[in-house]
């Protein structure tokens, strides 16, 4: 009878301890899971709010409830976006984190062009051409992280989703920062041309903060350049 009561109360205790572990298994997948949801929500922190003025944050909301419909269509992330707006001035900014909902820019950065095909520094000429070194206009999907030897050392692969820019696999263009690239806006004065040979190219504070959030986003982001 002892032996019995012994090898029931065994057998009792070791279904508690699995059960205990496995509902501690779960408990981790849950904290796990809310972490990344509460990130990829979650304001970019880091960066201070800008506010633009009354005619690019115009424009910018316009592109952004027609990039909302796209990402909700393409299945993209329907959090942030990117919008880079090549009509501004180099010497102001004009690559956006653009908040869908808040309906608001997050942080913003000064953005070079590329120098190819007698670009001038207010006057990008764009190609979908491998060794242009020119911008492409229209809208990219933000593909996987890899290592840079340029800015923070981070780069993610841009994919061109129309026919103004297809080829920006290929041709090399991705999205990174250069250390020389000014956090302030420095207008009147240009940004320097031949920073950029058709990669949209950013500062490095605001990189950081574009590497947080992809990081932790669990749909692919949209990057659209227009002017």
């Amino acid at each position: 009878m002892k032996k019995y009561l012994c090898g029931f109360l065994f057998i009792s205790l070791s279904r508690l301890s699995y059960t205990m572990d496995f509902m501690k298994i779960i408990i981790r997948l849950i904290f796990v899971f809310l972490i990344l949801e509460i990130g990829s929500a979650a304001y970019v922190k880091g960066v201070e709010p800008i506010s633009v003025s009354s005619d690019v944050e115009k424009r910018l909301k316009e592109r952004a409830v027609e990039a909302k419909v796209y990402c909700e269509e393409k299945g993209f992330d329907i959090n942030y976006c990117f919008l880079v707006d090549f009509s501004i001035h180099s010497g102001k900014y004009r690559f956006f984190i653009w908040d869908f909902k808040g309906d608001s820019v997050k942080c913003a950065s000064l953005c070079a062009h590329g120098y190819g095909m007698k670009s001038t520094v207010d006057k990008p000429v764009y190609s979908n051409v491998e060794g242009s070194h020119c911008s492409s206009l229209g809208k990219y999907k933000v593909g996987v992280r890899s290592y840079s030897k340029w800015g923070i050392n981070v780069h993610y692969k841009l994919h061109g989703l129309e026919k103004t820019n297809s080829n920006a696999f290929k041709r090399y263009v991705v999205l990174h920062s250069y250390t020389p690239v000014p956090a302030e806006e420095v207008y009147p004065s240009y940004l320097a041309l031949g920073i950029s040979e058709g990669c949209p190219v950013i500062c490095d504070c605001v990189m950081k903060e574009v590497d947080k959030l992809l990081k932790v986003a669990k749909k692919p982001l949209l990057l659209w350049i227009f002017e």
